[in-house]
């Protein structure tokens, strides 16, 4: 089984659009583990009233808001999930139907996967926010739309979304990149998550603690495979979070690259 471990703070009008896009998946086989870092009731009651018209597991985490500390309620996340394969996502993506399928397929032993995003601007992120109070969220009704969108700015993709490509060695890193690290589309298995002690703790405020575990995992011998024109999730408009500790945050991982190359 997969676990999907979706990381959300106060937004629940985006984790409603994310829930209902999990709801549709065509690969059913999957729990949904919410490491909430310190929402208020307002997310709880979204979370709860999805539970009721849902089959899917789903488990919700809450720790208390000191701050940006995604690491600490991922790693809890990870060791309360039931399947051997974890994705992580973020409650401010929307997936596509075949999200859980491309990932299953990508997966494969001694790998992990970075997934790519498809970023969209703030006009037509306000419209599905707001469509969302009134229904469900309808994914062939939004890729009907997908060349106007594109046509319009309010996608910066489109092909990706429109062809989907297989496994093949083309999809694997050589060594470790920063390009392309995702915190909000990844995954790896269980195991390999539990050998290196998960996400740094003490890597708090936003950024940079993807690329440290995708990082630590590659030092595992762990191999990193693309998971683009496959994988991509629809990432909805937001201010810019307070990158106040992102430069202490990147030094620290270049840090860990260069003692590890000496």
């Amino acid at each position: 089984m997969i676990s999907i471990l979706l990381a959300t703070y106060n937004w629940p009008q985006a984790l409603k659009l994310c829930l209902e896009s999990l709801e549709t998946q065509t690969d059913r086989d999957f729990e949904i583990i919410i490491a909430d870092d310190g929402s208020t009731n307002s997310t709880k009651d979204l979370i709860d009233a999805f539970k009721a018209q849902t089959s899917l597991p789903i488990t919700h985490l809450w720790q208390e808001d000191r701050g940006f500390r995604k690491t600490k309620i991922l790693n809890q996340a990870i060791e309360h999930a039931k399947g051997d394969y974890l994705v992580f996502l973020d409650g401010d993506c929307i997936v596509q139907p075949d999200f859980v399928a491309q990932h299953r397929a990508l997966s494969q032993t001694g790998f992990l996967v970075t997934g790519s995003r498809v970023l969209l601007n703030e006009q037509l992120t306000q419209e599905l926010t707001a469509s969302s109070k009134r229904g469900k969220w309808d994914y062939r009704l939004f890729k009907s739309n997908l060349l106007k969108y594109r046509l319009t700015g309010q996608i910066n993709k489109y092909w990706p979304l429109k062809i989907k490509l297989g496994d093949g060695s083309w999809r694997v890193y050589k060594k470790f990149v920063w390009r392309r690290i995702k915190g909000c589309n990844m995954a790896c298995w269980k195991a390999d998550a539990q050998a290196i002690n998960g996400f740094d703790e003490t890597m708090t405020g936003w950024g940079h603690e993807d690329a440290d575990f995708v990082f630590r995992l590659q030092h595992h011998h762990i191999k990193r495979k693309s998971g683009s024109w496959a994988t991509e999730v629809l990432h909805l408009f937001h201010k810019i979070h307070d990158q106040s500790n992102a430069a202490e945050n990147a030094r620290r991982v270049r840090e860990k690259i260069l003692a590890k190359a000496l």
